[in-house]
């Protein structure tokens, strides 16, 4: 059995309840764009996406409001299929008047900052080509954090600018970055436990891991809450990030070490769900 995960693993939709359900709705549909998949929409949960490819799923928050302070959610980061298609976005942002957070460039991507109204964060961003992304002296990926020159990302449209018609169906989620109460030991889940590989750290507040190089599949800091308790259960923010494996060997193996690490798992919506150490659920999916 391998003690890595596959390297075509990658980050499916993130799950979120919220306090202002049609609020949310709204914001995912009409300022990002995202369809409804009423197929995979329930009682419960609703999912919205684009290109057939579920992005997000909401369902309604029955306990406390979101927590900045606690383990959760920091962004779910929205990947673009490339800087034309960031620009529109940020373009379509601007016509709506939506506030931005924050813009960045990354070295390896740039990046647009936002929140939806609930508060959870978002990231849409575009990456660089491989061969660009920054290194070390070893050879590690070097991310940077940067002002991103917002004129220069909108002159990408000059001349092409056309009616919006939604987000860009081969849109998905590159990544999700996470709030936890223990660096080390989230660290040693995600990569003893769930396979990934450690990219890069920022000092002992924030690591970035991921599958097959990629600079992240996932972000772990803990900025706002070190050594603070899990959420609770019933409260607003992150349920689950779902991370999709290519076939049920790649699954088998993923839960081969959960079962060796003796860490509780739930069947759910045709996978498994696990919590990491500071009560982060990651449901495992076969992809397809």
């Amino acid at each position: 059995m391998s003690n890595t995960i596959h390297p075509a693993a990658r980050i499916g939709a993130v799950a979120l309840a919220v306090t202002d359900f049609d609020q949310a709705v709204r914001f995912y549909t009409h300022y990002l764009g995202m369809q409804e998949f009423p197929i995979e929409s329930s009682v419960s949960w609703r999912t919205f996406g684009a290109g057939g490819r579920a992005l997000a799923r909401l369902t309604t928050a029955t306990g406390a409001p979101l927590n900045p302070r606690l383990p959760g959610l920091f962004h779910m980061a929205i990947l673009m299929p490339g800087r034309f298609e960031l620009a529109r976005t940020l373009y379509q942002l601007a016509e709506s008047n939506y506030h931005l957070q924050g813009a960045s460039d990354h070295g390896v991507s740039e990046a647009l900052y936002l929140a939806d109204p609930p508060g959870n964060g978002i990231e849409i961003y575009s990456d660089r080509p491989q061969s660009e992304w920054p290194r070390d002296e070893q050879g590690n990926i070097d991310m940077v954090t940067q002002a991103l020159n917002l004129d220069r990302l909108l002159f990408e449209l000059k001349g092409k600018v056309e009616p919006w018609k939604g987000i860009d169906p081969r849109t998905r989620i590159g990544h999700v970055h996470l709030q936890v109460n223990d660096i080390p030991a989230a660290e040693r889940f995600y990569t003893h436990v769930i396979g990934l590989e450690l990219q890069q750290r920022y000092g002992s507040q924030a690591s970035f891991l991921s599958a097959g190089g990629y600079h992240h599949h996932v972000g772990i800091n803990t900025w706002n809450s070190r050594g603070s308790t899990p959420a609770p259960d019933d409260a607003a923010g992150l349920r689950y990030f779902e991370l999709l494996l290519p076939d049920a060997v790649a699954l088998g193996e993923v839960t081969a070490r959960i079962e060796a690490a003796e860490l509780p798992m739930t069947q759910q919506d045709g996978g498994v769900l696990v919590k990491d150490p500071s009560g982060n659920g990651v449901l495992l999916l076969v992809e397809g």
